[in-house]
């Protein structure tokens, strides 16, 4: 009651004029009202205007009072879940829906836990596997409401949760809960897969079609009713993979197999018997046409509309034969069923009253007994009569035609009733797993809550398993509030809702309407009648949901959940006995018929007191077979079950099942009784709205507290109610502080601890006041623009005002001149009509001018609309709506942009302030310093000038002097002796005469020994000649004996196709004859090198020793002879020409002395200019350094940075270069020098070996030998590696299997293993070894199997062996040598081609393997991007405050504000850079790596664009933006890595135009022909469904006409594409691998020590 008034006061702050309420109606059962003046507290009357225009008064109820239901904005209209809507009532579920299912064509609606699902009678495209893999892995609430998104929360719930789940699924005949079922079961079959290669999930799927033909069939609502219900627990493993099914059957409908009521038909099967009579193997059932037949003519309708009884009667037989039913036992079942429709054509004729007879050899009892495999004669008698048991005897008694009648329709039910067992018996047999289950999902198709004219015992069981079902379901609804209120920290208060135990116990309870209905089947002369009256006297004024009809004695009613039904008590205990006669059964249990057979024996065994079921089933429907006479000790219990007792007790084992797991509900609503697709009718809707419990789960959450809004998702949608000062960094509290300012009611909301909690009508509260908000903000914007409009129309005619006034002054003057002025005012007259008169000419002049003007305006007006006509088309055009919104959008992204690089310059200007200032710095110090190296240098550079002042000096005197004294001494040898010369000192001329003969004694010794040095080398040259001269002969006899032996052995041989050209041994013989010839030629030059070092050496030595004794002598000479001797003894000393010895010894060390000089000076001057060049390049250095320092204090912070980080790179770049060409010359040098040192040792290893055999000992010992350094020429390398055959599974072991990529990629050349494995084959062609090769490749490529076999997920591995793959097949290609491969090849890498090996075969198997990795690797980036996508391309706002929130009840979306843990945009680039960077670092072919850039963009598309369609809350104007801008970003990163021309682009066309299609205007024809030629990337199905969840996100939006829609398919039905909705995902483009030969030379390549391949050697 507090609650009501509550609601009441809230209803009067809101019942104001223009406010919209629903009204009662008849037709429409609520109809939708404008209130015209505000509502008064105390007003009877409203007064309303209808939508048609039809004003109305409106009274309220004078005892309750109560204000008729409020609308919902409109922006709340459409919801996917119902619990969303702020006004929780009956004409807003009803609305919501039927918006959703007529406008929008949207047929499931979430309402809380609760999957409405409305049938529209038409086959939709949204249970593809595309959809399923589109729902898999999803939350339930982030995707559009589907039985794909209930199946996969059950399947995440039981894997999450480890607990059991229940699909319920209930309605009404012909609502489609068959459907729905079906649709959930092929969700798990689609999602888990099977544990074992016995394909379950087939099983699964394939007992639908069994079952459907055997215990379905058409009726007045439903085509393909399921008339029995069923529960099926589908089994899982550990890993959560089907591994078996298990059904259970409830309360098939026997009845249906003997009669069928007007337009409605038997099951299924007897119609699909009759349409393959013709078939060869039926023709011994001898049928005919469905209307021959008693028990399939009776409905008058044969045959379904678009349903072909033969070709399902080929599925069935598939679905038997997958299931394990052998063919055999399939002709035994259809002989069955052929046997009880001839038994329906069995007539008896009556001879009196209580007698009846059958005509004798009647034709459809003799082929059922011949069909059955029994006696004519007993089963035509016990058809006609029965036995009857006394006390004292057994007596057989004739029954009437009437009765006989009916025991052949029993007989018929039962046969049927055991053969439907039998079928599902074996059914789950097939089913049945041997792996132990972990877990199931259980799916109860089950009949829903029926009330029709006449309701008998059928009705009467399907109604009490609802009111249980619908208790279950309000028991569990209620916890699932509690616990929310319960994790939220809310405040609990204890909720009415609605409990039917009182109906329950009504039914099933003690002395209960069962319980009195088996007591009666237990009395000898039990009735309809005496059960009737015995109902009315325990219950009747007793219990209030009891109620007895006013004209009828013979029924009753019961006032369910849903409704008050009235059941008819005839047939009750009929039906519920359900009787067979033993006589009857007995006939046939003696039948030969082994199938027939095992029917019965099964029902023994049901019927055993200590059998249990089989496989799980729930016996139902079992029929008590009437014994002649009870034996003792041998009655069983269970032999006295009733029909109804049976059920009771499988209900009891049903809601055991369900209560222990988690339930989920689908609900499924028949949207009118005509099976019209996509009607809705609003009485027959919320009839079953009111049965099925939605309006229950409604009333429970509008009890509470129904809306529901995260802190987050409150502040976004209301931040335009907030000021500016209100709003703070806690988010929680700002919405707090704004909530208690805008609803002063505290008790209309609660804080959680994540959300906000409104009560019912909130929402639609603060909803008002943001639009009026909003409206008050635009009449103000208007206001103000109209305002600037009138003011600038004004202030021109004012000023024209005040221009006239100026003028009349004057004038006014003139007049009241004095009359003598006559003259003056004459001549004043004059001048101011001559100004007048070009005045007036003036204002003629504009206004020809204007209207010359105007005349043009027209004209050009005219032609401007003709132009207008033809661009209108190209107006509409993509292109054209780019530019009308690329600046708008551009300038917001602009905008964004600019503040978020104003926030982060905020944060980095601190530290690039220090940044630069610590480099300012340290330029200084660095400045400093070369200063400091350039002193040092010219200071150097002047040592260096002081030293070499000096020394050139004392050579230049010592030239000089040495100049003066040879001419001195020469012109005093030259002279006469004079006559007058001074007597010499005797002592010193005997001392120079001893000195000159001890010189020419040494002369005499030095020539001496000249000579036998020349003597000795004589004979070592002698010597050595003879010693080579000897090598070599023994060399040649050598030769001779080897060139006799091949000649001899070819002699032998006297094959002439063994020394013919080209015959193995020619090719041989020629062979080593060039290689002997090569050696001949070595050993020559070794002799002629030998003899040219021996004479150099020589003469090098006598050449030192002369000299040196030469310059000592003539050292000492000068010394003596200058200090002490006179001038006049010089003639004397002459005498025999020892001075011009001395003479010309002394121009050679002159000439000596000055080639040293020379040669140092040279060499001071190259140091000094190196020296120069190093200062200026420090200088220009330098200041290209201050002259960057300068440029950089003059640009901007951001600027600076990217300018040094530029410089920096730069710089280091230069710096790597010169270090790796540096790093080339000492590798080659290396290389070079490992080469000489190798050859020089073994040449030395050669020559001593050599020496020490030709040379005696004694020689040795006198002369010893030096080794000499013999250079030869080297053989270079022809790019092969050598292992041994053992060697080959390490060889893959180490460069496969164990080879880590990163490792690789990062320190090595691309593709090296691939280089290093075609030069192991080239080295198998070379040496002729096909097994060799084969096994190498083969071993190969198991390898690369077996290693993206193990690490297939890490996407490193993947693109590592597909580049190296890809390497490898262009390996053999370019040096395969063909000459299309050949062209870009170097004349070395023609001499490598492969010799003797066709490679094209294992060329196509790695081709082939190339493929399979590029597909692996697509999945993988798939499965690292999918995560992404729909969060990064959708959910994410990359431009903060464009996109609206709306509410999202119960069923979450996930929130659109990035969390942490989220993925937005910025995590896609950065996923896509680093599949870039890895592909580029493995060297991948640049065409490759476009391929998978495409694949790449090509999975975000199709997985963004699916979401959308998917999405009802993603198809808005807001979104379309954020799309677009999305893919912007994009595509700046395929120009940032130059891969716009790889095809990327054109992928995501799709999503671009469904972007555009969410922005452009569609209200006109002219809007709807732009969309037709905007959207030609788009299907038909994709524009339409677009259009469909257009969802307006503010009030200002409107949405899409359903008039505009079907404009729109008008336009489009010519277009011819695919029907699919959403793109195919898993779609992989044809990849091709372009030939992209290497230039890396094969002779180069060096393994490194890191991959372990030492026992590999280079050849």
């Amino acid at each position: 009651m507090l609650q009501k008034e509550v609601t009441n006061l809230l209803l009067f702050s809101l019942i104001l004029q223009y406010a919209r309420v629903w009204i009662p109606d008849p037709e429409e059962v609520w109809k939708s009202a404008e209130l015209l003046k505000d509502y008064k507290p105390g007003d009877k009357v409203l007064q309303l205007r209808l939508e048609e225009g039809k004003d109305l008064e409106y009274c309220l109820d004078p005892k309750t009072k109560e204000l008729p239901p409020l609308r919902n904005p409109d922006i709340l209209v459409g919801e996917n879940d119902l619990t969303a809507l702020s006004y929780l009532h009956e004409p807003a579920v009803l609305h919501n829906l039927k918006v959703r299912f007529i406008d929008s064509k949207l047929i499931y609606t979430y309402c809380g836990i609760v999957l409405v699902a409305i049938n529209p009678y038409e086959q939709l495209p949204i249970y593809g596997e595309d959809i399923i893999n589109a729902y898999s892995g999803q939350n339930m609430g982030d995707m559009d409401p589907h039985i794909f998104a209930v199946a996969e929360e059950a399947y995440k719930q039981m894997a999450r949760d480890e607990r059991n789940q229940s699909i319920i699924v209930s309605g009404e005949s012909g609502a489609g809960k068959t459907v729905s079922a079906k649709y959930a079961m092929r969700y798990f079959a689609t999602v888990s897969g099977s544990a074992s290669e016995a394909n379950v999930e087939e099983k699964v799927l394939a007992s639908n079609p069994i079952m459907e033909s055997i215990g379905n069939a058409k009726t007045t609502r439903n085509d393909n009713s399921s008339r029995f219900g069923k529960y099926i627990e589908i089994g899982f493993d550990k890993r959560y993979r089907i591994i078996g099914a298990n059904m259970r059957t409830y309360l098939l409908e026997k009845s249906r197999v003997v009669f069928q009521a007007e337009e409605e038909r038997n099951y299924h099967i007897f119609y699909q018997l009759c349409a393959s009579a013709a078939l060869p193997e039926f023709k011994t059932l001898r049928l005919g046409n469905a209307n021959y037949f008693h028990y399939t003519k009776q409905g008058g309708s044969p045959v379904i509309d678009g349903v072909d009884d033969a070709k399902e009667m080929v599925n069935t037989r598939q679905a038997c034969t997958l299931l394990g039913i052998s063919d055999s036992y399939q002709m035994g079942i259809f002989r069955i069923l052929a046997g009880i429709l001839h038994l329906g054509n069995v007539e008896f004729a009556s001879r009196d009253s209580d007698s009846c007879a059958i005509p004798p050899k009647h034709d459809p009892l003799t082929i059922f007994c011949d069909l059955m495999g029994v006696e004519y004669e007993e089963m035509a008698h016990w058809l006609c009569h029965r036995k009857l048991a006394t006390a004292t005897e057994t007596y057989i008694k004739p029954i009437s035609k009437l009765h006989a009648i009916n025991a052949r329709d029993a007989l018929a039910k039962h046969i049927y009733a055991n053969l439907f067992n039998w079928i599902v018996d074996h059914v789950n047999k097939a089913l049945h797993s041997t792996v132990k289950q972990h877990s199931f999902i259980g799916v109860l198709d089950i009949y829903g809550f029926e009330t029709f004219e006449i309701n008998s015992f059928e009705q009467f069981c399907i109604n009490y398993a609802n009111e249980k079902l619908q208790q279950q379901f309000n028991m569990h609804v209620f916890k699932l509030e509690q616990e929310e209120y319960m994790k939220e920290q809310i405040p609990w208060t204890l909720i009415d809702f609605y409990d039917n135990q009182p109906c329950i116990n009504l039914i099933e309870a003690k002395m209960g309407i069962l319980d009195l209905l088996d007591e009666e089947c237990k009395m000898p002369k039990g009735s309809d009648d005496t059960w009737a009256q015995k109902l009315y006297n325990t219950h009747l004024n007793k219990c209030a949901l009891f109620e007895k009809p006013r004209l009828s004695n013979k029924a009753f009613i019961i006032k369910h959940f849903a409704d008050k039904v009235e059941y008819q008590c005839e047939g009750f205990l009929e039906k519920n006995k359900d009787t067979v006669y033993e006589e009857q059964i007995k006939v046939l249990k003696s039948s030969k018929f082994k199938l027939l057979l095992e029917l019965f024996q099964d029902e023994e065994k049901v019927l055993s007191p200590t059998s249990a079921t089989a496989s799980g089933r729930v016996p139902l429907s079992r029929t008590a077979v009437k014994p002649a006479k009870a034996r003792p000790g041998q009655t069983s219990k269970e032999h006295k079950k009733t029909v109804g007792h049976q059920f009771r007790n499988s209900l009891h084992l049903l809601m055991e099942t369900l209560n222990a797991t988690t339930p989920h509900y689908v609900r499924c609503i028949k949207p009118n009784d005509f099976k019209f697709p996509f009607t809705f009718d609003e009485k027959r809707a919320v009839q079953q709205l009111r049965a099925c419990g939605v309006l229950e789960t409604i009333r429970i959450s509008a009890a509470g507290f129904p809306s529901r809004w995260t802190y987050q998702e409150f502040f976004s949608r209301y931040r335009v109610l907030m000021k500016q000062r209100d709003v703070l960094g806690d988010r929680k509290q700002t919405c707090k502080n704004v909530l208690e300012k805008l609803i002063l009611d505290k008790d209309k909301y609660q804080f959680g601890k994540t959300k906000i909690f409104f009560r019912a009508g909130q929402v639609a509260y603060l909803e008002k006041i943001r639009a009026d908000k909003l409206r008050a903000a635009c009449i103000r914007i208007q206001k103000t623009i109209r305002g600037w409009l009138m003011r600038k129309k004004y202030v021109p005619a004012l000023l024209g005002k005040s221009t006239l006034a100026l003028i009349q002054i004057p004038l006014s003057r003139t007049f009241k001149c004095d009359t003598f002025a006559l003259m003056l005012r004459e001549h004043k007259s004059i001048i101011i009509q001559k100004h007048v008169r070009g005045w007036l000419a003036r204002v003629h002049y504009r206004r020809t001018l204007k209207a010359i003007v105007y005349l043009q305006c027209c004209y050009r007006r005219m032609m401007a609309k003709r132009e207008l006509k033809k661009l209108k088309i190209e107006a509409r055009s993509v292109e054209r709506y780019k530019k009308l919104h690329i600046g708008l959008e551009n300038k917001i992204m602009q905008l964004q942009r600019k503040i978020d690089e104003q926030v982060k310059l905020r944060e980095s200007v601190g530290k690039s302030c220090i940044f630069f200032k610590a480099m300012e710095k340290k330029l200084v110090e660095e400045t400093k310093q070369l200063e400091l190296d350039l002193n040092d240098e010219r200071l150097r550079y002047q040592n260096l000038l002081n030293e070499f002042s000096p020394v050139h000096q004392c050579i230049a005197s010592f030239c000089c002097g040495s100049g003066i004294l040879l001419d001195f001494l020469l012109f005093f040898l030259k002279q006469e002796p004079s006559e007058k010369k001074a007597p010499l000192d005797m002592s010193l001329f005997l001392k120079l005469q001893k000195r000159v003969t001890e010189l020419e004694q040494e002369k005499q010794s030095l020539q001496d020994e000249l000579d036998r040095k020349e003597e000795q080398a004589l004979r070592a040259k002698a010597k050595y000649e003879s010693l080579k001269r000897q090598e070599l002969e023994s060399e040649n006899k050598k030769l001779k004996n080897e060139l006799n032996e091949l000649q001899k052995a070819l002699t032998e041989t006297r094959s002439p196709e063994v020394t013919a050209p080209g015959a193995p041994a020619y090719r041989v013989l020629l062979d080593q004859l060039t290689s002997v010839s090569e050696e001949l030629e070595v050993r020559k030059e070794e002799v002629l090198i030998l003899r040219s070092q021996l004479v150099s050496q020589k003469e090098c030595n006598v050449l030192n020793m002369s000299f040196h004794h030469h310059h000592v002598s003539l050292l000492y000479f000068l010394n003596t002879f200058l200090g002490r001797q006179s001038p006049q003894d010089y003639h004397m000393l002459n005498e025999d020409g020892e001075l011009w010895l001395v003479y010309e010894g002394l121009k050679q060390a002159n000439r000596l002395l000055e080639s040293q000089l020379q040669s140092q000076k040279k060499s001071h001057e190259n140091e000094l200019e190196s020296l120069r060049g190093e200062i200026q390049s420090l200088k220009e250095e330098n200041n290209r350094q201050q002259q960057l320092l300068a440029q950089n204090l003059q640009l901007p912070p951001e600027a600076r940075i990217e300018a040094s980080l530029q410089h920096e790179i730069t710089r280091l770049t230069n710096e790597n270069l010169d270090l790796m060409e540096q790093l080339e010359k000492q590798d080659k040098t290396v290389r070079k020098l490992k080469k000489q040192l190798k050859v020089f040792a073994k040449k030395i290893g050669e020559l001593e070996v050599g020496q020490m055999e030709n040379i005696s000992p004694g020689q040795i010992i006198d002369e010893p030998i030096r080794p000499v350094n013999i250079p030869r020429k080297e053989k270079d390398f022809q790019g092969m590696l050598e292992y041994k055959k053992e060697d080959e599974q390490k060889l893959v072991k180490n460069l496969i299997l164990e080879l880590k990529p990163r490792g690789v990629a990062v320190n090595l050349i691309p593709g090296l293993p691939a280089y290093i494995l075609f030069m192991c084959v080239r080295h198998a062609d070379y040496l002729n070894d096909d097994q060799k090769v084969r096994s190498l490749l083969t071993s190969t490529i198991n390898g690369i199997k077996k290693v993206l076999k193990k690490r297939g997920d890490d996407f490193e591995t993947v693109s590592f062996w597909l580049s190296n793959t890809c390497r490898f097949l262009h390996c053999l290609k370019q040096y395969s040598g063909e000459e299309g491969f050949m062209k870009h090849n170097t004349p070395r890498q023609n001499e490598h081609c492969l010799t003797n090996f066709d490679l094209a075969e294992y060329r196509q198997v790695l081709s082939d393997l190339a493929i399979q990795i590029y597909q692996q690797l697509v999945r993988v980036l798939e499965n690292i991007l999918q995560p992404m996508i729909v969060s990064g391309m959708l959910e994410h706002e990359t431009i903060q405050g464009v996109s609206g929130v709306k509410p999202t009840g119960l069923r979450k979306r996930t929130s659109s504000i990035a969390d942490e843990g989220t993925y937005t945009l910025d995590s896609i680039i950065r996923q896509l850079n680093s599949f870039h960077s890895v592909m580029c670092q493995h060297g991948m072919d640049p065409e490759l790596i476009k391929q998978v850039v495409k694949q790449m963009f090509y999975i975000i598309g199709a997985v963004t664009l699916n979401n959308l369609l998917l999405r009802k809350d993603m198809c808005s104007w807001s979104k379309g933006m954020q799309i677009r801008y999305n893919v912007s970003q994009l595509e700046e990163w395929l120009r940032d890595k130059n891969l716009m021309n790889s095809g990327a682009k054109e992928t995501l066309e799709p999503l671009i135009q469904a972007a555009q299609l969410l922005q452009v205007k569609k209200k006109t024809d002219e809007d709807a022909e732009a969309i037709c030629s905007m959207c030609n990337a788009l299907t038909t199905a994709q524009i339409v469904k677009v259009l469909n969840l257009y969802t307006p996100v503010n009030e200002f939006e409107e949405r899409v006409l359903v008039s505009f829609i079907r404009t729109i398919q008008l336009r489009l039905r010519d277009r011819k594409d695919s029907p699919q909705l959403l793109m195919d995902a898993k779609h992989i483009f044809p990849v091709t691998f372009p030939f992209n030969p290497s230039s890396l030379a094969l002779e180069t390549i060096q393994i490194p020590a890191s991959l372990g391949l030492g026992f590999i050697s280079r050849v």
